[in-house]
């Protein structure tokens, strides 16, 4: 570089720093809004929360709760029923979402190719995903029933079982009817997102694998996965941390049973049915520390992976 191109660059410099600094100020006056209800609506409700889970407050009289120290917490982590809960939201978080990612991965593969009326088909395969969940939840209620149900009537219509199944009452079968039903109600939100990166595959790509001879399995774990990654993993980090906190699906299908519990689900019993609100607050804080972990090594370990592959 030029003594003239290197003054130039000098002299261009303090602008271009002014230039940055006043979009940065703009930046920060767009989102100050965003921030300041968000700030509002979630952090001071969270930050009360962490603060309740240290004392013996209760849902009678909040105001007049005592410090307590750790105490609240050293009984939760010593309590059978809550590591139950642990138990039974890690075991539907990993059934649930791997049914889930194979489900909609093949639903997105299919809705990708080109077949008749395939916009029809994709808005109805949505339509699982619109359903308001207490309501999905309700109608599969009523199809598990024992002696009304439609779907006993069904499978004993085809011989599959001989006689009608107690779905939400058979503490063996109930964590199942509930995962069954997540899996109907969040599959399409997993095609969604796959298909969105099956969009992004250029298909010179998939033309010239074809040509050399590569189909089937090879060309899906080869060559397409590897492309659609990124959305794979995000489809996955959504599904998990909404399996850690799920509550509606358990709560209006199975109410507070100790084989279907999750930790959502606990700590709304301690908060509401026993009104400690303290102890149901030290739940729901050891409930967001632990999303909030599996959700930072997540990033990280997709991080690495993608660091890994560049």
């Amino acid at each position: 570089m030029t003594q003239a191109a290197m003054t130039g660059a000098v002299r261009k410099t303090p602008a271009a720093s002014r230039l940055t600094r006043q979009r940065a100020r703009a930046a920060w006056l767009f989102l100050a809004p965003s921030l300041l209800v968000l700030i509002l609506v979630a952090a001071w409700p969270l930050l009360r929360t962490f603060a309740y889970g240290f004392t013996d407050a209760n849902l009678a009289d909040p105001g007049a709760a005592a410090f307590i120290g750790f105490e609240n917490y050293r009984f939760l982590l010593t309590d059978p029923l809550w590591w139950r809960s642990v138990w039974n939201t890690v075991f539907f978080t990993v059934v649930a979402v791997s049914l889930e990612m194979v489900i909609g991965t093949i639903i997105a593969l299919a809705l990708n190719a080109a077949v008749p009326w395939r916009g029809g088909l994709r808005a109805a395969v949505l339509i699982p995903w619109v359903i308001p969940t207490v309501v999905a939840a309700q109608m599969w209620g009523w199809m598990y029933h024992d002696i009304h149900g439609v779907l006993n009537e069904i499978l004993v219509g085809l011989g599959l079982i001989e006689a009608k199944l107690a779905w939400t009452a058979d503490p063996d079968l109930a964590i199942w009817a509930v995962i069954f039903t997540d899996v109907w109600k969040t599959t399409p939100f997993v095609a969604l997102l796959v298909l969105a990166g099956l969009q992004m595959v250029p298909r010179d790509i998939l033309e010239a694998a074809k040509m050399d001879g590569v189909s089937g399995f090879k060309l899906f774990f080869g060559v397409i996965l590897p492309l659609i990654r990124s959305a794979v993993l995000v489809a996955a980090l959504f599904r998990i941390l909404d399996s850690l906190r799920i509550f509606d699906v358990i709560y209006v299908l199975t109410g507070n049973n100790e084989r279907t519990m999750s930790m959502s689900v606990y700590a709304r019993q301690q908060l509401v049915d026993f009104q400690d609100v303290g102890f149901g607050s030290a739940a729901t804080s050891l409930l967001f520390g632990i999303v909030a972990l599996v959700s930072v090594v997540y990033l990280m370990l997709g991080r690495l992976e993608l660091m890994r592959e560049d």
